[in-house]
């Protein structure tokens, strides 16, 4: 049976924007974040607190998590998480005020060695450092796996290698783990067969699905997900963020393309259509291109033809 209700954690200001070649400006991160409040979404993942010489759109990440956090539109029931690898990004985000904070590990050693330069397990303990001093500040935390279906360095991921590292995020305290198809490779059947792995060893209530579009999956692959029981998933406005990992591809599944499956199955979000294509829009115009989703184009332009 599927769920009636359905959570979608918002990580285009993060995930998606991250991966933009064009700087784009604090303002203009700000008021899309506002946006995508305002359209319902119950959770925004807002920036990433690293090295701004890795990562340079977000250098501005203290500017905008305060802003956002002290803007009198701010609206409590959203939260805001924050990504932050180490100790060092979490002592940043919170002098910037962060309420709630995210890590990301991998199932895939070559991919943890490449991506953060450390094996998983030594990744582990440097997370385990993170979760302890945000413990201590009653911060939740949010933990993510990627690669759970594939890697781009050592192909297909055994879906007892995903569960392995989602049960030791869940132990060291972690409220949720959102699993990963970080190249987008994962099939209706691969990604249930990894689901039913981690389902296993956490219980299903606090795993979450991120799914990449790269093979034209995730929607399939979030349908099946929610047949398993699967009730949050991750997406990104106007399908910001592109894969690093194939030249050209597509990544992270628009919020829109999702909306629309939830709603055409009658599943409750919370998300009003309206102000989700006009934030699609937005940040859409400002980066100077038409929104990646597909159902973002066709209800926009039947708007349009009126």
């Amino acid at each position: 049976m599927l769920p009636k209700r359905v959570k979608l954690v918002e990580v285009g200001p993060r995930d998606g924007l991250q991966n933009e070649p064009q700087i784009v400006p604090a303002a203009v991160k700000i008021e899309l974040i506002e946006r995508l409040a305002d359209a319902g979404l119950a959770a925004i993942e807002v920036t990433s607190f690293v090295s701004p010489r890795w990562v340079p759109q977000m250098a501005d990440n203290a500017e905008v998590l305060s802003a956002v956090l002290a803007s009198p539109q701010r609206r409590p029931q959203v939260s805001y998480p924050v990504l932050t690898p180490n100790l060092k990004g979490f002592d940043a985000a919170i002098e910037a005020g962060a309420q709630e904070v995210a890590i990301f590990g991998a199932a895939s050693e070559t991919f943890s060695q490449k991506n953060i330069n450390c094996s998983i397990s030594e990744s582990l303990k440097r997370f385990a450092a993170v979760v302890d001093a945000a413990s201590a500040l009653e911060i939740p935390v949010r933990g993510y796996v990627s690669c759970v279906v594939a890697c781009p360095y050592e192909g297909a991921v055994a879906p007892r290698r995903a569960a392995a590292v989602a049960r030791r995020l869940v132990d060291m305290g972690c409220y949720e783990v959102s699993l990963g198809d970080t190249i987008g490779a994962g099939t209706p059947a691969s990604v249930m067969r990894m689901i039913e792995a981690c389902a296993a060893v956490v219980p299903i209530e606090r795993l979450a699905g991120h799914y990449h579009d790269t093979y034209g999956m995730a929607i399939a692959n979030i349908y099946a997900s929610l047949e398993m029981g699967m009730a949050v998933f991750d997406s990104s406005i106007a399908g910001l963020g592109g894969c690093p990992y194939a030249a050209g591809a597509s990544g992270n599944v628009a919020t829109e393309d999702v909306l629309y499956l939830l709603h055409g199955l009658a599943i409750e979000t919370g998300v009003d259509v309206g102000l989700l294509l006009a934030a699609g829009e937005f940040i859409s115009r400002h980066l100077g291109r038409e929104p990646a989703s597909k159902a973002a184009r066709a209800l926009l332009a039947r708007q349009r033809a009126g």
